[in-house]
């Protein structure tokens, strides 16, 4: 089963526009060490740059997640499709694994986007019209 939601993801055009929304109207904390700020983290697998904002006491975070200028991704191609807004939701798992396993079982279709480190899985991620028409996404729980 899942621990809990993790965060909730959503694709911008850039950062600074997030940032005025997440930050200054919202109020949420941009988390800078986990989003190298100024630069993002950059998830080569879908060409984005990526920024978390503390929601509360960091228990949930919103990823902001920003194509690169000449990505052909599936992020890209949403934002140019639909614009900005809620990309994915991501559940923390306890054995991401078994999760996975679980969600396949119930006939749920894995993206596979390479998310492993040393022959372990570190995130999955699921099809969109296989769970309700929003791409979702598992991670290990952190401690």
């Amino acid at each position: 089963m899942f621990a809990k939601l993790d965060h909730v993801g959503l694709v911008a055009y850039t950062i600074e526009e997030a940032r005025k929304i997440l930050g200054n109207q919202l109020g949420l904390d941009l988390d800078e060490a986990r989003s190298n700020w100024p630069d993002g983290s950059y998830f080569a697998p879908e060409q984005t740059f990526n920024y978390f904002f503390n929601v509360g006491d960091a228990e949930t975070a919103v990823e902001v997640l920003i194509p690169a200028a000449d990505a052909t991704s599936g992020t890209a191609r949403f934002l140019a499709k639909n614009g900005p807004g809620l990309h994915h939701m991501c559940f923390a798992a306890r054995d991401v694994s078994a999760e996975v396993a679980r969600l396949r079982a119930e006939g749920m279709r894995e993206i596979d986007l390479g998310s492993t480190v040393d022959g372990r899985q570190t995130a999955a991620f699921f099809h969109p019209t296989s769970i309700g028409g929003v791409l979702t996404e598992i991670v290990p729980l952190r401690d």
